[in-house]
C-alpha cells in the first residue's frame, strides 16, 4: 500500500483513538461487580444499555459512508462524516494522500460494535502496496453518528 494512504489512515486512525481514550478516562467508571457463582443477570443497566436499531443501522450507515469516501478518494465527502468541522488545509491533506495512493478497496474487516454512544468501525483497505485494517471510532453528539476528530 502507498506509504502516503498508510499515513493518512494512521493519522485518522490514531486521532480517533485519542478521543476514544479520552473518552474512557474521564468517563466514571461503576463500582467491580461483586464476585457470583450464579449466572449474570440478562437485564442491561443505563451504564450499559443494549444498541437500538436506529443506533445499529445509523452506524452501519455510517461505516458504508466512510468505505464509500475511501474507495472514491473523496475528503469533501469524509469530511461530511466528521463531529467537527475540518479545515481546507486537513482536508487538502487527506485528498494529496489519497491521490498519492491509487486505486483502493475498502471494505468492513466485521459489522461495526456499537457501545452506548460510541461505536467502532474497522475498516479493511487494499491498494497496489498492500493492505491494512484501521480501526475508526464513531460517537454520537446531539443525536448524530460521526468519526470524531
Amino acid at each position: 500500500m502507498n506509504r502516503a494512504l498508510a499515513a493518512g489512515l494512521v493519522l485518522l486512525g490514531v486521532a480517533g483513538a485519542g478521543v476514544v481514550l479520552g473518552l474512557l478516562l474521564i468517563a466514571p467508571s461503576g463500582s467491580p461487580p461483586a464476585p457470583s457463582s450464579s449466572p449474570p443477570p440478562t437485564t442491561r443497566t443505563a451504564a450499559s444499555p443494549a444498541p437500538s436499531a436506529v443506533d445499529t443501522a445509523a452506524v452501519n450507515v455510517l461505516s458504508r459512508a466512510i468505505i464509500d469516501a475511501i474507495t472514491a478518494h473523496d475528503s469533501a465527502a469524509f469530511g461530511k462524516l466528521t463531529c467537527r468541522p475540518q479545515s481546507a488545509e486537513a482536508l487538502a491533506g487527506l485528498q494529496r494522500t489519497w491521490d498519492a495512493a491509487g486505486p483502493v478497496t475498502a471494505t468492513l474487516k466485521e459489522p461495526p460494535e456499537v457501545r452506548g454512544e460510541s461505536a467502532t468501525a474497522k475498516v479493511h483497505v487494499e491498494a497496489a502496496g498492500g493492505t491494512k485494517d484501521t480501526p475508526f471510532p464513531l460517537h454520537k453528539e446531539n443525536g448524530r453518528w460521526c468519526v470524531p476528530g
